[in-house]
């Protein structure tokens, strides 16, 4: 009995110390040499500071104020897109973007609280874009710009969804069209192992981008 109570005890060390220390610290080396963009999360740093990640998806907003304060609601402060940014899809985390709760609705496509969610976004897409392209209707919103995505933390949207936040961000920017079209084009990036998916453009880099191009041209 005795001598199965110390086999017993090794065993649960032994494992513990393989599975819980040796494995971990392997892989997590082996990541960091082989891949550490993505081990480190892909972030995204300007001048040692982090602002973002590539792999997950933020929101470019502005601060609503009230007689001089910063409005809330429900505890979270009120914002509204900031017309100079490219905004990414719906977020289906609570706060948006929150990359330590990603979730999905799992309400169907006929349920009341569905169609509620996608009318407002609807007439919110439509309240920011539509001043800047006239020609713009319900029918030709693409899909994720009303629709989260199954992580709820997308940092990609699709090029349909950015071609026409592109007349927005061109007009507010002082840029030609066919700049900002450009840019689209050179942060899409393409699909998953040459065939799965559709090309998406990251909305995190395209406007960092932007931001370089304002930069060298402020006087």
């Amino acid at each position: 009995m005795k001598k199965i109570a110390i086999t017993s005890v090794i065993a649960v060390l032994g494992f513990t110390l393989l599975c819980g220390v040796v494995y971990p610290l392997l892989i997590t080396g082996i990541g960091q040499l082989v891949f550490p963009g993505n081990a480190n999360g892909q972030q995204v740093k300007i001048d040692g500071k982090l602002i973002g990640s590539k792999l997950i998806g933020q929101q470019f907003t502005n601060l609503v104020y009230k007689n001089g304060k910063v409005e809330m609601s429900d505890g979270e402060p009120v914002t509204t897109p900031n017309k100079r940014y490219f905004q990414t899809r719906p977020s289906g985390t609570d706060p948006a973007d929150n990359d330590a709760a990603t979730e999905f609705a799992n309400l169907g496509p006929n349920d009341l609280v569905t169609k509620q969610t996608f009318t407002m976004r609807i007439q919110a897409y439509l309240a920011l874009e539509k001043p800047y392209d006239p020609g713009l209707t319900v029918a030709k919103i693409p899909v994720d710009a009303i629709n989260t995505s199954a992580s709820g933390v997308d940092p990609d949207i699709s090029q349909a969804n950015a071609w026409i936040q592109a007349h927005r961000v061109a007009a507010v920017r002082h840029l030609p069209l066919s700049e900002v079209k450009a840019l689209i084009k050179k942060y899409t990036g393409g699909r998953g192992l040459g065939f799965s998916g559709e090309p998406t453009v990251n909305v995190l880099q395209l406007n960092l981008a932007l931001d370089r191009v304002n930069a060298k041209d402020a006087p």
